[in-house]
């Protein structure tokens, strides 16, 4: 027990509850300031429910209507964390990993280098002095307008639909160690670019992909949940453009 408001006790449980529900902003401050806030906004709600109540407040058929849906929102909530998210486990999760990686198709990336400059000469004369041994590296960082210069050009791993149209056909049609022949029109500009590697897209890896695993499945049962309970109980909608509404809703779910 932590304290008594007008013959009501308030226990550490309390505060711990209220720690967690009333104010977001409680979870920002030091433990003790925490507890004394949360404790605070008990007494405060205690004392005004206890004057609404000596009002009639609660004899409001409005009120009572809110208390009702407050009640069975909670009901809700309380139904949810134990039979849906409280249920969802790890196999769950690696399970529904495993069947999403399975409708993957393989995807292609590559690892290229370019060089971007102003006019077709420019990119023609950096190609003539790649052929002489140029390094691409270093002609990269001294004539790219790109970005990408202070790197050497390197635009690491991509696959084709992250590129322009016609950067991404040159650069997928190259073998790995070579460069364009011919440079390569963009709306950026005129390219020049070397292919470093290529290789199928890795898949995320669990752990990087289990928070959003877990809301889609939490989603899948829950709307599981409802179809089910709301299958065996007896729902009558009487206005029937809200009905149709309601029904074209649920099929879309």
């Amino acid at each position: 027990m932590l304290a008594h408001v007008n013959g009501k006790t308030i226990t550490q449980a309390d505060v711990e509850l209220a720690e967690t529900d009333l104010d977001p902003q409680f979870a920002k401050m030091p433990a003790e300031q925490r507890r004394a806030a949360a404790l605070s906004a008990l007494i405060e709600i205690h004392v005004m429910a206890d004057k609404a109540v000596a009002d009639g407040l609660d004899k409001n058929p409005e009120f009572q209507r809110r208390m009702e849906l407050l009640r069975e929102r909670a009901l809700h909530s309380a139904l949810v964390e134990k039979e849906v998210s409280g249920a969802i486990t790890d196999a769950d999760l690696k399970k529904r990993y495993d069947e999403e990686m399975a409708k993957q198709a393989p995807v292609n990336e590559v690892h290229a280098r370019h060089i971007l400059v102003k006019t077709k000469e420019e990119a023609e004369a950096i190609i003539k002095e790649l052929d002489k041994g140029g390094d691409f590296e270093k002609i990269a960082k001294e004539k790219s307008t790109d970005g990408s210069a202070t790197q050497g050009g390197d635009l690491g791993y991509f696959t084709e639909g992250q590129m322009v149209p016609e950067f991404a056909k040159a650069a997928f049609a190259l073998p790995v160690g070579k460069y364009t022949e011919q440079p390569v029109q963009t709306q950026f500009g005129w390219h020049v670019i070397k292919v470093e590697d290529k290789r199928i897209k890795q898949p995320p890896a669990f752990d990087q992909v289990k928070d959003q695993l877990r809301q889609v499945v939490l989603r899948d049962k829950y709307f599981a949940m409802v179809k089910e309970t709301r299958a065996a109980a007896k729902v009558d909608i009487s206005d029937p453009d809200l009905k149709k509404e309601i029904d074209t809703m649920d099929k879309a779910q």
